[in-house]
């Protein structure tokens, strides 16, 4: 079993995409030194799209002056995955975490943050499940939650996405992963649900699978 270590939480706001990679590069060389623990990142994005390693251009349904007039910024990265959504009421993670020793798998890392997004919606009382050859997680009326990472000398950058109160219209603009339809907790339960109870749900459950200790 792997020792329980410190666990920094940073619940950074509204964070436009490109400053939010640099605090990822930023924090990524600061865990790698040793200069700071293993790091949770939570932040909002505003609408932008963004593009994986497996993804190109071709899955986005509007030219770069129809996204501009939409205030959608169109970003390629360096995670797996193809093209998703993020923007406002969605809650986007950056784990950045040392994998080694004890877990150096990528499989069972992606696997692990499905486990922390699938108990989280268990706390809101949202059945959802992870359904085989797929990423991300998954209810009956959707996909709830992206998963798209990127792991170097087993330190990991990107993450996940869970649609909390997000507007799911935007995602018509994109041929998402495996063309699943969109959901969010706001379509699953009726109601919005303050992105910071989430937030709170969703540290816990993470500290619980990885086996961290925490503090903001």
């Amino acid at each position: 079993m792997m020792k329980e270590r410190k666990l920094l939480v940073q619940r950074l706001g509204l964070v436009d995409y490109e400053t939010a990679l640099t605090i990822q590069k930023q924090t990524e060389l600061a865990v790698k030194a040793g200069d700071q623990p293993d790091t949770l990142l939570l932040l909002e994005h505003p609408h932008t799209l963004t593009i994986g390693r497996r993804g190109d251009s071709s899955a986005v349904l509007l030219d770069e002056e129809q996204l501009r007039l939409r205030n959608v910024t169109l970003f390629e990265t360096n995670r797996g995955g193809k093209v998703t959504y993020h923007g406002l009421g969605q809650i986007v993670g950056y784990p950045i975490i040392k994998l080694s020793p004890d877990r150096e798998d990528v499989h069972r890392y992606v696997r692990d943050l499905e486990e922390v997004l699938i108990r989280t919606m268990s706390d809101f009382e949202i059945d959802a499940f992870r359904i085989e050859g797929l990423t991300g997680v998954h209810t009956r009326r959707g996909k709830i939650a992206a998963i798209g990472v990127h792991i170097a000398r087993w330190v990991t950058t990107h993450g996940f996405a869970l649609n909390v109160n997000t507007d799911l219209s935007y995602f018509n603009l994109i041929i998402a992963c495996d063309g699943e339809p969109a959901t969010s907790m706001e379509e699953l339960l009726g109601d919005e649900t303050p992105l910071s109870v989430v937030e709170h749900r969703l540290v816990e459950n993470f500290a619980e699978v990885f086996e961290f200790s925490h503090k903001e």
